[in-house]
């Protein structure tokens, strides 16, 4: 028996590869399916089925497509509806793969047809769990995604409560917890670093399986803090139910493309395609296409593109460092954005080689906003997540995250200027050009952010401020 987990820390996302007796089993796997064939190929393997614990809502699943390429079987938990061919599996029943077995458990709370898949090894021993979004390493997945008609997130989070403690607590202690994802990941609020861990641990450590916990105090921790969820979330799980979502390689066929000046410059101009700058911030500071929104190839790239550009239909022209286009059309795919039509051929510097105008962010030190704030004339935007800004912050600087920003705008004074940061300069980068392409220009951008705060001894509080500006 082989089981590996192929992790993908931009999505904090895991998808698993089980394999027995040349046999091969997909868990979750992600819109990119060519690591999965080349994994069965390498070791003379044929993908049998492919389990999806859920309608995934934060990435585009390549089930369809493995599918198509394999002969394979998708398989998901009991009141799964979808436009494709599918298996709906009933709670209990058992999937042979080789020696093993895969057993269904219906583990509703997350979602209504969110499963978890227990692995039975070939002494019959329970081995693992591939729990997906019902248990993570710290946590459990959120119950306010799947509302619907007069079901609530209390009524989800009733039945999560009873699914692990029905379904999952009741397995040895000794069985491995393998989950969809990890920190960072918007599908929870407590992830741990860690990707796997066992089942007995996690009865120690993980708040939401106390064993002395009524089902009203787990509604209420699981619910309490829970923010909104990033827009893109109902559009992915419409994708992942649809039969005509398409594959990645047409979608780098299109979208790794080169483009000159002119034709990239007309596109944005006359076409209505979003230019998004993916470089690292700080050469992004130094010179950018103006009213281009930077969102960095290096940070929690699709999240962000997810949680900041509305309509997955955008057309998207865009810029990266030299061999890393085909990463970005690929990574823009996972989360649905699939209408990108190509790259800047030479980047930054063939478009300042052409004459065109450039604009910049200015950035400044730590020690710079240190002496402003003594004097008394600094304002502040802090653009960290709340419970970042709670947990420390300046004292006077107000919280605007950068997840809400379309909401904060009207609040932003175009005439006042505005030192941004937020945990060490990536977001706040962001959030500056979205300003910047918006026409507000008074705003200094805080180099390292609010490491870099700390180390230059500005005073900060714990004490909770006004979270909306004034």
């Amino acid at each position: 028996m082989k089981i590996d987990q192929i992790y993908t820390g931009c999505l904090a996302q895991g998808a698993y590869y089980i394999e027995s007796k040349g046999e091969v089993a997909i868990i979750d796997p992600l819109r990119e399916v060519h690591p999965y064939l080349s994994m069965a190929e390498k070791n003379k393997a044929t993908i049998k089925y492919i389990f999806e614990t859920h309608f995934h809502a934060d990435f585009v699943s390549g089930h369809v497509d493995l599918a198509k390429k394999t002969g394979a079987t998708i398989v998901y938990g009991p009141s799964a509806k979808t436009e494709f061919d599918s298996y709906k599996a009933t709670d209990g029943e058992i999937f042979e793969l080789g020696d093993v077995k895969i057993k269904v458990l219906h583990t509703p709370g997350h979602t209504l047809e969110s499963s978890t898949y227990l692995l039975i090894d070939e002494n019959g021993k329970e081995h693992s769990i591939f729990s997906g979004d019902t248990l993570f390493i710290g946590d459990v997945g959120r119950p306010d995604l799947a509302q619907k008609g007069d079901i609530t997130q209390d009524d989800l989070a009733g039945m999560l409560f009873d699914s692990l403690r029905e379904k999952i607590m009741t397995l040895p202690d000794n069985v491995i917890v393998y989950p969809a994802h990890g920190a960072g990941s918007a599908c929870g609020k407590n992830m741990s670093k860690e990707t796997t861990d066992t089942l007995g641990n996690q009865k120690k450590t993980n708040y939401a399986l106390r064993a002395d916990m009524s089902k009203e105090e787990f509604i209420k921790e699981v619910t309490d803090g829970l923010l909104p969820p990033p827009q893109y979330f109902a559009q992915n799980v419409a994708m992942n139910k649809s039969a005509d979502t398409s594959g990645v390689d047409k979608i780098l066929e299109t979208g790794k493309v080169a483009l000159d000046v002119d034709t990239f410059e007309a596109m944005a101009n006359h076409e209505g395609a979003l230019v998004l700058d993916t470089r690292h911030q700080q050469e992004f500071a130094k010179g950018f296409i103006p009213n281009s929104i930077f969102i960095g190839i290096d940070g929690s790239f699709a999240p962000w593109v997810g949680a900041l550009i509305p309509d997955l239909q955008q057309p998207i022209v865009f810029l990266a460092d030299e061999g890393r286009e085909e990463e970005v059309v690929t990574r823009l795919s996972r989360v649905g954005y699939d209408n990108t039509l190509g790259y800047l051929s030479g980047g930054i510097e063939a478009w300042r080689a052409a004459g065109k105008e450039v604009d910049s962010v200015t950035s400044v030190s730590a020690e710079v906003l240190k002496q402003r704030l003594e004097e008394g004339t600094a304002n502040v935007l802090d653009v960290r997540k709340p419970g970042e800004y709670i947990s420390k912050h300046i004292e006077k600087a107000k919280n605007t995250p950068l997840d809400f920003i379309n909401n904060e705008m009207a609040r932003i004074d175009k005439d006042t200027e505005y030192f941004i940061h937020c945990a060490g300069g990536y977001r706040s980068m962001i959030f500056a050009s979205i300003l910047k392409s918006r026409g507000y220009e008074n705003i200094l951008d805080v180099d390292g952010g609010f490491k870099a705060i700390q180390e230059a001894g500005i005073p900060v509080t714990d004490y909770v401020c006004p979270s909306t500006l004034k």
